[in-house]
C-alpha cells in the first residue's frame, strides 16, 4: 500500500514540475503519514540522520564535484585528445575515442549522467561532422557512458554498498575488469560497424603525441 501511495503522489508531483528532490521528499512523508500516522515523523528525522552519517556516502557529492570541476576547467578536452592519440588512428576510431573517454571520465566522476553531459556536448558533434549518422553517434556516448556504472569509483556501487553492508573496496575492485572489458567489445563493436559503413579513421598513431597528451591528461587520470 505505502508503495502505491509513494508511486502515485511522486508521479502527481513530477506532472506538475515539482523538482525531483522535494517530489520524493514530499511522496515519501504524505505515503509515511497515511499508512502509519503522525507518530512517524519522529523515524522519519532518525532514519535521515542516521543515512547521513555513513561515512562512504560522502564521497558521492565528492565525486559530483570532481565531474563539475573537470568539465568547468577543460578537462574533458585533454581526456578526449589522450583517447584520440590511443585509439584514433583506428577505422571508426572517433567512435572509439567516445568509448575511452567514457571509461576515462568514468574513473573520475562515478557517474554515467555526469559522463554523458560532460562528454556528449563535446563528441557527439564532432562525429556528425565527420559523417556518422547522429543515432550511431547518440548510442556510442549513450552506451559507453553506463560503463561509469561498472568502472570505479561508481556512485551505484556506493549506494549498493551502504545499503547492503558490502565493502566498497571489494566492490570497486570487482568492477576493474568487467569495466575494462566492456570497454574493449564496445570498441569492438564500433570497428565492426565502422568498417562495414566506411567510417574515416583520425590521424595516424604517434608515440610522441600519446606522450605529450598523456603529460596533459596525467592529473585527470
Amino acid at each position: 500500500m505505502i508503495l502505491l501511495l509513494l508511486f502515485i503522489g511522486l508521479v502527481l508531483l513530477v506532472a506538475i514540475d515539482v523538482p525531483i528532490a522535494i517530489a520524493l521528499g514530499a511522496a515519501t512523508v504524505v505515503a509515511v503519514l497515511l499508512t502509519s500516522g503522525v507518530n512517524a515523523l519522529p523515524n522519519i528525522a532518525l532514519v535521515l540522520f542516521t543515512g547521513a552519517t555513513k561515512f562512504s556516502l560522502i564521497a558521492i557529492p565528492l565525486f559530483i564535484l570532481a565531474g563539475a570541476i573537470m568539465n568547468a576547467t577543460g578537462i574533458s578536452q585533454r581526456l578526449i585528445a589522450f583517447a584520440s592519440a590511443l585509439v584514433g588512428f583506428v577505422r571508426g576510431g572517433l567512435s572509439m575515442v567516445t568509448t575511452a573517454a567514457s571509461m576515462f571520465f568514468a574513473e573520475i566522476s562515478g557517474s554515467a549522467v555526469a559522463d554523458v553531459a560532460s562528454l556528449g556536448s563535446i563528441l557527439i558533434p564532432q562525429m556528425k561532422a565527420k559523417g556518422y549518422p547522429a543515432p550511431f553517434a547518440a548510442a556510442v556516448t549513450s552506451s559507453s557512458a553506463t560503463l561509469a556504472v561498472i568502472i570505479p569509483p561508481s556512485i551505484p556501487m556506493i549506494l549498493y554498498g551502504v545499503m547492503s553492508g558490502s565493502s566498497v573496496v571489494e566492490l570497486f575492485v570487482a568492477g576493474i575488469i568487467p569495466g575494462i572489458i566492456g570497454g574493449v567489445l564496445m570498441m569492438g563493436t564500433s570497428y565492426v560497424i565502422a568498417v562495414r559503413h566506411d567510417f574515416p579513421a583520425e590521424a595516424a598513431f604517434q608515440l610522441r603525441r600519446v606522450t605529450e597528451t598523456f603529460k596533459e591528461a596525467v592529473w585527470a587520470l
